[in-house]
Formats: C-alpha cells, structure tokens, sequence
C-alpha cells in the first residue's frame, strides 16, 4: 500500500456505457459527435488513469461532464456534495450512459474544469476556503492538492481534471504532473483527463484516447496529433507562420 495513504479497494468507475433502454436522436447534438456515437455503441474501458485528447469539438469535455453528472460529481466542478449552480450548460448525454463501478471501491471524488473554476471558488468562499487571492494557476494547484488529501493523506476516489493546463505555466505543469503521479501510488485513486497539452497527456501509465471523426481510438503518446504537432513547430516555427499568412 502506498504510504500515507487512506486503504481503497479497486477503480470507482470501471466503465462507462450506453443507459439500458436509453433513447436518443442520433442527428441531434451531442450524439452526432463522432466520439459519442463510439461511446455509446461500444463503451469505454477506464484504467486507474485514462486521459482524452482531441481537437476542440471531438466530444472530450462533454464526455467527461456526463462521466461527473453519472458519477454523481458536480458538473461545474468539486466534490458529491457540492450544490451551486451558476448557468446550466451541460448537455443531456448523461441520461444516455451508465456506469459500471468497482466492486467496494470509493465513492468520493471531485471534478476540476478551467472554465468553471471562478464559480467554484466563489461556492467554497461560502464555506470558508479562500482561493480567489491566489493567481488563476496558484489556486489550480492549491485545490488538487488540497481535494486530493485529508490530514495528509491521499483519499482515494475519482478525480475528473478538464483542461488544467489553461490554468499553469510550463513549470507549475510539471508540478500538477507530479501531483497525478503521487495521487495514483493510492490504488484507490483512479484519474480521467481531457487535455490538449502533450505534458500532462503524458501521465505516466495512463491509457491515452484519442477523440476524433474516427471515434474513439487508443494511441501511444509519441503518436498522437498534439505531440507531433508541436514537435514539428517547435523545430521551425518560421515554416509554420508561413503557412498561416
């Protein structure tokens, strides 16, 4: 068992699936996503880290979201028993999966989303915790290592992340990273990412979904679009500007 760690048993979620006898509009919205209709025609498979990658659109947030709402997180962002609501936004797609959960695992977790985080620092004002003097980086860092423990220890459940990297610098990346690389020596705790950064998408152990017009598809990290992307930008940044002119 990992030190200072609270004792967990197995994933929270397993799977997350198609509702039995849901029905749905398949022309409509969100369902036409590509990535939606691959979810609910075959599932997904979730490890102890699962991260989304994706081009604006694919479907990765508005996956993880209806993951939060089946799971019984927030969907605006923090823990099961978070309650405010600023405008509702979300689409419908959780009424269409359920989820198939571990076997006396934790039922704890919390979700942390870039566009929502002023909202959720506004609602844990109420209680007391006070993020808003912190930088919009520094309150992002501050929160995952202060959801993710109690009395020092990791708590184990599942921690939904949408787009950190909005949020952090190069460097305060490299610290979040290590924070996910901490939190998963707890078997209990279990991680779903959406990023479009190749830092944080490269979790070590993770399984990395791609999300596109062709659905769902497993990639290695050195394959993906953003990885290879960026390293042929960062090799000759010239070359690309003049494609954009």
């Amino acid at each position: 068992m990992a030190r200072n760690a609270i004792p967990g048993v197995g994933r929270p979620v397993r799977r997350m699936e198609a509702r039995t006898g849901a029905e749905w509009d398949p022309r409509a919205w969100p369902w036409r996503i590509p990535a939606v209709t691959a979810l609910l025609a075959d599932g997904i498979d979730f490890g102890q880290a699962t991260v989304l990658v994706g081009e604006n659109g694919s479907g990765k947030s508005t996956i993880l979201e209806a993951l939060a709402e089946a799971y019984g997180l927030n969907p605006e962002g923090g823990s099961t028993g978070a309650r405010f609501s600023t405008q509702r936004t979300e689409s419908p797609l959780s009424d269409s999966v359920q989820l198939v959960r571990g076997a006396g695992a934790s039922r704890g977790g919390y979700f942390l989303r870039a566009e929502t985080m002023h909202g959720l620092f506004s609602y844990l004002a109420t209680s007391g915790d006070s993020f808003h003097h912190l930088s919009h980086g520094e309150s992002f860092r501050a929160i995952l290592e202060d959801r993710t423990r109690h009395r020092g220890r990791i708590r184990p459940g599942l921690y939904l992340l949408d787009e950190p990297e909005s949020a952090l610098s190069f460097t305060s990346s490299l610290h979040a990273l290590a924070t996910l690389v901490d939190l998963l020596s707890e078997p209990g705790v279990q991680i779903v990412m959406a990023t479009h950064s190749p830092m944080l998408s490269a979790l070590p152990g993770a399984t990395i979904l791609q999300l596109s017009e062709a659905g769902i598809e497993p990639r290695a990290w050195e394959d993906l679009d953003l990885v290879v992307n960026e390293r042929y930008f960062l090799a000759d940044p010239q070359r690309f500007l003049r494609h954009l002119s």
